[in-house]
């Protein structure tokens, strides 16, 4: 019996060792305040873009643009039908940016709210700052756009869910598939 207790302490030490770093994994560290919560708590559409410009404006070289934007939710089969499917690398198709029509088209679900789908917007609107601007191919003006989404993000504990590499790689804008003669 002896042995016994000793087994059962022994596989009590070792479970309890391997959820210490589990439990400590999901802690404080990661954990932050938001530094500007004025977003989540706007009254409409338009105030979350002011604010989300604001933050831009600090947060990038790149100017506003004076130009109409209207901003609207669709259905994610609307979505793809405009665009097709989702780039490779980047997940699903969350937004899109008509520079055309000065549209942000948000794929529904989309709230407010929450700060993926508000950081959807950011990149968005990111696009409107670079309408106009000259990009070999429009994969070029991603990086960019990726790149402030996932700061603003970071400062609020999370990452963009991007696949970095493909991003880079699709920013090049090199042919692809190319097979000697």
């Amino acid at each position: 019996m002896p042995a016994l207790d000793r087994t059962r302490c022994r596989a009590l030490i070792l479970v309890l060792s391997l959820m210490l770093p589990l439990a400590s994994a999901g802690a404080a560290p990661n954990l932050r305040f938001d530094p500007d919560p004025a977003w989540r708590h706007a009254e409409d559409l338009s105030a979350l873009r002011e604010t989300l410009e604001a933050w831009l404006d600090t947060h990038s070289d790149l100017p506003r643009n004076p130009d109409p934007l209207s901003i609207s939710l669709v259905a994610s089969g609307a979505a793809q039908a405009l665009h097709g499917p989702a780039v490779r690398g980047h997940g699903k198709l969350r937004g899109l940016y008509d520079e055309d029509r000065g549209r942000v088209l948000l794929v529904a679900p989309w709230r407010q709210d929450r700060t993926l789908d508000a950081s959807v917007l950011l990149h968005e609107l990111v696009h409107h700052r670079q309408a106009g601007a000259h990009f070999y191919c429009p994969e070029a003006a991603e990086l960019a756009a990726y790149r402030l989404q996932d700061q603003w993000l970071r400062g609020r504990g999370l990452e963009a869910p991007v696949n970095w590499i493909a991003v880079v790689i699709q920013a090049g804008c090199t042919p692809r598939d190319i097979h000697p003669d």
